[in-house]
């Protein structure tokens, strides 16, 4: 099977990487690392979520992040919004897509959201319509497409259920997340199988965390079905505090190098993409998990050769 000549990145790093940070990144620094990953090229950057601070207490200043941002022409900056509240917030800084989270797993869904899947599909309903009477889009997620830290593996058919769900909500986009980074190619074939003749792997974002090493194998297997739009964090930031032993995200630097070396196009420069990796090292004051971050982007920072 071919591959596609060129593929879609959001980068998901400020909002899903930096949510379970134990260490609060200031306000200042988050502005700064969006506005590098703006310069970087990346088709989209999800900013931060407008949940609750109680909940998330990292990302209680999306307001004033958003406000402070500098956009650049052609990205798109999205945000995830649990509920009206969060969505009335959102519209408040004028973003441009907005996401909603569901999953295929019960038991993480209420742990996560404290609600059903069916339920929480009912409380997004007057928040799609909403966004849409806004002209926002809307992103789906489906967690737990592949597994689940709580019920193990997930049948896809339970993720096919969801993506129809949220399809009748009225969303735009679905994204399906491998919440614990356990996929392998042959999982990624299987859920494609199952969603055939709902959704084209065209239709579909990929949100894979590298938790074994495997998410780039998984990256290429639907590369060759025929996904072409990802999510990555930039140095591999994030995790789910909900789900654990969960690591980091699929690294922006390492999808985009392999990609670049199989002339595959992604518009991003991996030079500014180290920039925004080496900025937001510093304010945590921890290393960052990419391979390519690390064998690239220190070796640029430090001089080596």
């Amino acid at each position: 099977m071919s591959l596609p000549q060129d593929i879609r990145i959001t980068d998901v790093g400020p909002r899903d990487g930096l949510q379970n940070e134990k260490s609060v990144v200031s306000v200042g620094d988050k502005v700064a690392f969006i506005n590098m990953l703006s310069l970087s090229g990346v088709a989209e950057i999800e900013v931060s979520s407008f949940v609750s601070p109680t909940w998330v207490p990292q990302l209680g200043d999306a307001d004033e992040v958003f406000t402070n941002i500098q956009r650049r022409e052609g990205v798109v900056y999205s945000a995830l919004v649990p509920n009206l509240k969060g969505l009335m917030r959102a519209l408040e800084v004028k973003l441009d897509k907005i996401a909603i989270f569901a999953a295929a797993s019960e038991t993480f869904s209420r742990k996560n959201i404290n609600a059903t899947i069916d339920e929480s599909i009912e409380r997004y309903r007057m928040v799609v319509k909403e966004a849409k009477q806004s002209s926002l889009r809307v992103r789906g997620y489906i967690s737990c497409a592949v597994a689940c830290p709580y019920e193990g593996p997930i049948d896809p058919s339970r993720v096919r259920q969801v993506a129809q769900q949220l399809l009748d909500l009225g969303v735009d986009e679905i994204d399906l997340g491998d919440t614990i980074g356990v996929a392998v190619p042959t999982d990624i074939e299987l859920l494609y199988d199952e969603l055939e003749g709902l959704l084209d792997p065209s239709q579909t974002t990929l949100h894979l965390h590298n938790t074994r090493g495997t998410a780039l194998a998984s990256v290429y297997r639907a590369m060759e079905l025929g996904v072409f739009s990802f999510d990555a964090s930039c140095g591999g930031l994030g995790g789910c505090p909900y789900a654990p032993g969960a690591a980091g995200n699929l690294a922006t630097e390492d999808l985009v190098y392999m990609c670049e070396q199989m002339d595959c196009q992604t518009g991003v420069d991996l030079e500014k993409l180290f920039a925004a990796g080496r900025h937001i090292t510093a304010a945590l004051g921890r290393s960052l998990t990419g391979r390519v971050f690390n064998a690239d982007g220190e070796e640029t920072r430090t001089g080596n050769s």
